[in-house]
């Protein structure tokens, strides 16, 4: 078994072009998550379709979400390479069937195999990242791949906007087959891991319940308000039906002889405290994501280029952040580092709640940047945490199960934030959103947003202290006892 070894981050070093593999990866996923949104009225133009072009998201998303814990979990079986080659395979498939699409609905069903694809890539990479770089070398690296992130939320619309406004959006998706060439021939030509290949019996049924009743939820989640009623008797069929097969996929993975979502998962404190952690990251993320643009171009009738530009500068503080997380958790420990990482996500919230009856795009800005910066500090120590606690098959799921849970927040929060919203522009004069509406439910939102990381203040505390500053130093330095890079 050969090991991750202690000897710099860069593009310049050994593992270097694994990591820009991994980030090219991660950008396919990052900017496809971004890029249609600025082509959305071309589409509809050229295809049609205009009440359903919301799926186009919410297909994309709920596939992605569903099939994290499914891969995760084969990727401790077989491996990441065969995961993450297969997850570009089916993203490749994906965006060349988008390039094709010759309705709306077809449109939405080739975004569900993106999202099957992008499912695979994301958790995948993370999981890589930790199998071949040392504690000390981990958030160095989670820098790298959130500055991905950082890019691909300014690159992403405008490359949309280049597309849809030379009447070729289809270039939208075709544009990602030689990234998804590249990408797949640099982690053939420089990843290798070794498996210890034993026998292994698939958990179909657990897999096959998970995905059904994770589908249905997010499902009620995200349409919850929008496409039905929430006290309609659709709601209550979707969240009714997705509840009692997850009751089912619980009773079968407890005699599962390899389940898909092991019960270890939420009964070790550390994996469910940073999962909790995980699931407010993500809802306080999207909250601001989702409603600071609209905020700005309702209120002050900015610009989208410059509402996005404002926005981009929680990306920005993202990456800084997590790149210096290492230096903090090697001296204080993970808890302490992602205490100070939620107050500090604290402190922007409140600055975006409070100053928001009063717009201002130079303070939403600032807000939003303080806000990457906490969450940087927050995101990456909890998950680098939860990853330095298991051993190399067991990485996969915990790294899974991570990402899954800041989805679902995403998820739920939308859909909250989505309601609250709604109720404000429903009471508003005509109905509609405008600048004062626009403002009174933008200050409404951001007020949950604000409760959102409070609460996930109470997540950080409950997480168990660390084993110990020094041990943690010690660990930096010892490689992990894993299959990794050859």
């Amino acid at each position: 078994m050969s090991t991750a070894t202690d000897e710099g981050v860069g593009f310049r070093s050994r593992r270097g072009p694994i990591l820009i593999a991994l980030m090219l990866a991660t950008g396919l996923v990052a900017i496809d998550a971004t890029i249609v949104a600025t082509a959305v009225p071309s589409i509809v133009e050229d295809i049609g379709g205009f009440a359903s072009f919301p799926w186009l998201f919410s297909a994309y998303l709920l596939a992605q979400a569903v099939s994290v814990p499914v891969y995760a979990k084969l990727s401790d079986v077989v491996g990441r390479k065969p995961i993450i080659l297969g997850g570009i395979g089916l993203f490749l498939l994906g965006s060349i069937l988008c390039g094709l699409a010759w309705s709306m609905p077809a449109l939405i069903a080739f975004r569900v195999l993106q999202g099957l694809g992008a499912g695979a890539v994301q958790p995948v990479a993370i999981t890589i990242a930790g199998d071949i770089y040392t504690l000390a070398e981990r958030a160095k690296v989670q820098g790298y791949l959130a500055s991905v992130w950082a890019v691909s939320s300014v690159v992403g619309p405008t490359l949309g906007g280049v597309f849809a406004s030379l009447g070729i959006w289809r270039w939208i998706f075709l544009i990602n087959i030689p990234l998804c060439l590249n990408a797949a021939w640099m982690l053939l030509r420089t990843f290798h891991e070794n498996v210890e290949r034993t026998k292994h019996r698939i958990d179909y049924a657990g897999a096959g319940l998970l995905t059904i009743s994770l589908s249905l939820l997010i499902l009620g989640a995200l349409q919850g308000g929008q496409a039905w009623p929430w006290d309609s008797p659709i709601s209550f069929a979707v969240f009714g039906g997705g509840a009692l097969l997850f009751v089912v996929f619980l009773l079968v993975e407890r005699k599962a002889a390899e389940p898909v979502l092991p019960p270890w998962v939420v009964s070790r404190r550390l994996l469910a405290t940073t999962a909790m952690v995980a699931f407010g990251v993500g809802a306080v993320m999207l909250g601001i994501t989702t409603y600071v643009p609209t905020f700005l171009e309702g209120s002050l009738k900015t610009s989208p280029l410059l509402a996005g530009l404002a926005l981009a500068a929680l990306t920005i503080g993202w990456p800084i952040s997590a790149s210096q997380a290492g230096r903090l958790y090697l001296r204080i420990g993970f808890k302490n580092t992602a205490i100070i990482g939620i107050v500090i996500t604290v402190i922007g919230s409140a600055i975006l709640a409070l100053t928001a009856p009063t717009p201002n795009i130079l303070l939403v800005a600032m807000a939003c940047f303080v806000v990457g910066l906490g969450l940087g500090l927050v995101a990456t120590p909890s998950l680098i945490a939860a990853q330095t606690s298991v051993e190399w098959n067991e990485r996969g799921v915990v790294t899974g199960t991570n990402l899954f849970a800041r989805s679902i927040g995403s998820s739920i929060g939308v859909a909250v934030f989505g309601a609250i919203a709604n109720a404000i522009y429903a009471g508003g004069p005509g109905g509609g959103p405008d600048p004062q509406t626009t403002v009174h439910a933008s200050t409404a939102v951001f007020l949950a947003v604000l409760v959102s990381a409070v609460l996930t203040v109470v997540a950080v505390l409950v997480m168990p202290a660390d084993d110990g500053t020094h041990r943690n130093k010690e660990r930096a330095q010892k490689p992990s006892s894993e299959p990794a890079n050859d």
